[in-house]
């Protein structure tokens, strides 16, 4: 337990929390004094010991809360409809696929693990494209395959827990390493018997077991990504960042839904940034068009009121118009961090992106952007989320109210980006809706938060919208932003 306390200390000075030895010390013995059993009271007794000052205490309670919470893997949409219901769910609309970002990924990280090529090789092979009928399912023989069938969530996150401890993933130093110990992790985990257990019976003549060789494969692809958040999210709490240049390159590379609330300022700063940086490279776009190539015939045609003499040089240069967009943000509890700096990023392009019409739902959509119009970008934030994030995700609802709302105003000059994750809670998807937007606006850009291989399980709909998209990409971190919103001032 004092290496507990320890690690946690470790955490609250990479927090920005000073704590001295002295006070390291007065938190062992008060450690002693109330034990780890009540959590309130350990809480309220170390933050009379160590934060000083009231934001130190707001720091010092979400430090708190993150390092002792216990996050059962599974809590997301995503993973919760990887196949619990139905075994072959979501085997049928994309193996091809599955299989090779399967065998991309793990040759990846088993490059930076070093020493686990065999194992990434192993499961690189296990592209299987065939069609298998529905039926019953053999038993796992190997401990993570019995623990992935039974779909423990309370079991999986302590196991998980347990191997990070063993992995020592509280000493990861820089982003890059996150590969390194997932791998480790997964390892400690029983990877390696999954793998095996996975081309075993994918090699078998019994369709029970070549049926339990898919369902495995792909509950392991789903843990592999919480694992990944698993990783981020210590990372975040115990890397020792040298300075703020590295935390906010860090930060722009990190999933919004890992990023903790202390961090907001932060990334409102790496935001503005980014966007004037955006705003420099259009003016700079818009100058270049003022000179370059002469153009000849239009020189000629103006200065002949001077008897030849050329004093009025025209170039030859193209009409650059502000984007005309809609930005429609899935605002429920599951996307709402990457909504909130959807809307920032928007609204901090107003240079250059001075019409955006911004709408928020979770059931019902409504148009925020007089919102912004008369609040501070965070107060404008605040209420969206707090008007619009409540009730059951609906994209049809959504659709049928933006059509009503203002499909009138869509024409081949509009741009509409929507961010969201799909999950519809298998409700009317109304597609034609979206399809309507398609053959009137310029461009329909669908962003994502998911991973791609979670976008067609569950209640997920992206099967059905995604054909009516000109661009579709998953978009979970700021660097993701900041590309998507550059190649739109780039296209205009």
């Amino acid at each position: 337990m004092d290496q507990t306390l320890s690690k946690f200390i470790g955490a609250l000075r990479n927090a920005d929390i000073r704590v001295s030895t002295a006070e390291t010390l007065d938190a062992f013995r008060a450690v002693e004094l109330v034990g780890y059993e009540d959590r309130t009271l350990l809480k309220n007794t170390l933050s009379l010991v160590l934060p000083k000052t009231w934001d130190e205490k707001d720091t010092f309670s979400e430090c708190f809360d993150r390092f002792f919470s216990f996050e059962e893997i599974g809590s997301s949409d995503s993973s919760s409809n990887s196949g619990e219901s139905n075994p072959e769910h979501g085997h049928s609309q994309g193996n091809a696929q599955e299989s090779e970002e399967n065998s991309a990924g793990t040759q990846g990280e088993g490059n930076q693990s070093g020493g686990s090529g065999g194992q990434g090789s192993a499961e690189g092979q296990l592209e299987d494209h065939e069609h298998l009928p529905p039926g019953s399912l053999a038993d796992a023989s190997s401990a993570l395959g019995q623990l992935l069938m039974r779909n423990d969530r309370s079991e999986l996150t302590v196991q998980m827990a347990q191997a990070g401890e063993a992995a020592e993933v509280e000493k990861i130093v820089v982003f890059t390493q996150k590969g390194l110990f997932t791998r480790r992790i997964m390892e400690n985990m029983g990877l390696g018997d999954l793998v095996h257990e996975i081309i075993d019976k994918g090699q078998s003549s019994q369709l029970p077991d070549r049926r339990l060789s898919r369902e495995l494969k792909h509950r392991q692809e789903i843990l592999r990504e919480q694992v990944r958040d698993y990783v981020e999210r210590q990372f975040l709490l115990h890397a020792d960042h040298t300075g703020m240049r590295l935390r906010e390159e860090l930060l722009r590379k990190v999933k919004l839904s890992n990023v903790e609330h202390r961090n907001f300022r932060v990334i409102q700063e790496i935001v503005t940034r980014m966007a004037k940086r955006l705003i420099t490279l259009h003016s700079r776009r818009k100058r270049v068009f003022k000179r370059g190539q002469l153009n000849v015939p239009r020189t000629l045609r103006h200065n002949m009121s001077y008897e030849g003499a050329i004093f009025d040089l025209q170039w030859k240069s193209t009409k650059v118009d502000r984007p005309r967009v809609f930005a429609i943000c899935d605002v429920s509890g599951s996307v709402a961090n990457y909504s909130r700096f959807m809307l920032m990023f928007l609204y901090s392009l107003e240079e250059v992106m001075s019409k955006v019409r911004s709408f928020a739902f979770s059931s019902d959509l409504g148009e925020v952007s007089e919102t912004f119009s008369r609040y501070p970008l965070d107060e404008a934030i605040s209420k969206t989320l707090h008007h619009y994030s409540t009730g059951s995700t609906d994209y049809g609802q959504a659709f049928k109210d933006f059509k009503k709302i203002c499909m009138d105003d869509v024409n081949n000059r509009s741009t509409i980006i929507i961010l969201g994750d799909a999950r519809n809670n298998y409700g009317e998807a109304h597609a034609e809706i979206l399809k309507e937007l398609y053959d009137k606006s310029k461009r329909v850009i669908w962003l994502n938060p998911e991973s791609r291989n979670t976008w067609n399980t569950g209640d997920a709909e992206m099967r059905k919208y995604s054909p009516y998209c000109h661009q579709v990409e998953e978009c979970n971190s700021l660097m993701h932003l900041e590309r998507v919103v550059g190649g739109l001032l780039y296209t205009v």
